[in-house]
């Protein structure tokens, strides 16, 4: 890949997906701007090119004029907004399809040759997720601004900076137990970070993905007790599995989602998610057809991230023989 006379605009630059895609992007040469309302939460991606390669740029996706001002001159653009949760002005709504929207107009007005956006797997304008609905509304205006624009959607994605198998495994740390919602049934995908990452810019090279969309998913697929199993094991703790009703669930959502400064543990609208299986369909085009076949798994990269939870560390024969053989239960 080389793109050393273009000009890369991502929003959403300094999050999690972000920070392992401009790793990649920097390879090319390009020159990427990071729009961010926040430019000195850039800095830690300087180094991932050559001086004033990455570029912080202070935008507001809430502003037209603002948003112009990111994408002139820019030849890709890729959006990677997105919120888990509802606070204050951070809507699903504001995030998820007025600022999609915004940026696939803008785009395509400042002429910009391709658009990358990642939604996700679920996305679906009927769901009882406003997460879901909103992630369809997203999609569907960004097409609507900008026909040629590629659509990724990825299921649950981990690596050392996830917000899914870093909090289960911080919970078990003091919990004696872990929550499987709904019985622990519903069907997850995880896909890893850098593979996603790497389908974006897959999606940048190609020829024939302009309008198409495609789903992410890792290369196995668990319910929610086999990932909860799955990170006691890796973690070396042996906690209580206690399966907790959707009404129950919901009631407990309602009261985390209300608890102000701290990001909330469960909402409700989670709630509602979690109802419906987290996989790609079987119809859909994927990773393949990307032309991606080797897959990061759970197994071999969630301790390379995970060990930070383990007591004494990753290489602690105690805890390994607990884990394995249950020798040692004051350990536990």
């Amino acid at each position: 890949m080389s793109y050393r006379t273009q000009v890369i605009t991502v929003f959403g630059g300094v999050g999690f997906i972000g920070r392992h895609l401009i790793r990649r992007l920097a390879k090319s040469g390009a020159v990427i701007r990071v729009a961010t309302r926040n430019p000195g939460k850039v800095s830690f991606l300087k180094t991932s090119g050559s001086v004033g390669q990455i570029v912080p740029f202070a935008t507001d996706v809430t502003k037209d004029e603002s948003v112009a001002r990111a994408v002139q001159g820019a030849d890709i653009v890729i959006n990677l907004i997105g919120v888990l949760y509802e606070r204050g002005s951070q809507t699903f709504q504001s995030c998820h399809v007025d600022a999609a929207g915004r940026i696939a107009r803008l785009a395509a007005a400042a002429g910009a040759a391709r658009m990358v956006h990642v939604s996700a797997i679920g996305a679906d304008a009927n769901s009882p997720s406003a997460y879901a609905r909103s992630k369809a509304a997203g999609e569907k205006a960004v097409l609507a601004a900008f026909p040629g624009a590629t659509i990724l959607r990825p299921s649950i994605v981990f690596g050392p900076e996830d917000q899914f198998f870093n909090r289960f495994a911080a919970m078990a740390q003091i919990a004696p137990a872990l929550p499987l919602i709904g019985g622990g049934k519903t069907r997850f995908q995880p896909v890893y970070v850098g593979d996603v990452a790497d389908a974006i810019v897959a999606a940048l090279e190609l020829d024939g993905v302009q309008g198409h969309t495609y789903e992410l998913g890792g290369p196995r697929t668990y319910s929610f007790r086999e990932l909860m199993e799955l990170t006691l094991s890796t973690v070396r703790r042996r906690r209580f599995l206690v399966p907790v009703p959707w009404n129950l669930a919901g009631t407990l959502g309602g009261l985390l989602e209300k608890v102000p400064l701290l990001a909330p543990a469960l909402t409700r609208d989670q709630v509602e998610l979690m109802k419906r299986d987290n996989v790609v369909s079987p119809t859909a085009a994927g990773f393949k057809e990307l032309g991606i076949t080797e897959l990061g798994t759970c197994e071999i990269i969630l301790p390379t991230y995970l060990s930070r939870f383990i007591v004494g560390g990753r290489y602690n024969t105690l805890t390994r023989d607990v884990s394995v053989h249950e020798k040692y239960p004051s350990a536990r």
